[in-house]
């Protein structure tokens, strides 16, 4: 059976594919890194993964701690 990451680690890794998505074209700009094709890429899929990685660990967590109905 496959080992289930958690809702808090979903969203503890989309905030860091986040902050990669937005960490590497300011190094660009700053003229720190070649702007690549491949790195942009990089940038652009790093930030769409983080969040709908982060969108899906929200879900799952109000999933898990949402009150029963009465």
């Amino acid at each position: 059976m496959p080992a289930q990451i958690s809702p808090q680690w979903m969203m503890i890794i989309a905030v860091a594919a986040m902050l990669l998505g937005v960490a590497l074209p300011l190094l660009t700009i700053l003229k720190l890194l070649p702007s690549t094709l491949c790195l942009n890429f990089l940038a652009v899929g790093a930030s769409m993964g983080g969040l709908l990685l982060g969108m899906t660990g929200l879900a799952l967590y109000f999933r898990e701690h949402r009150k029963p109905r009465e």
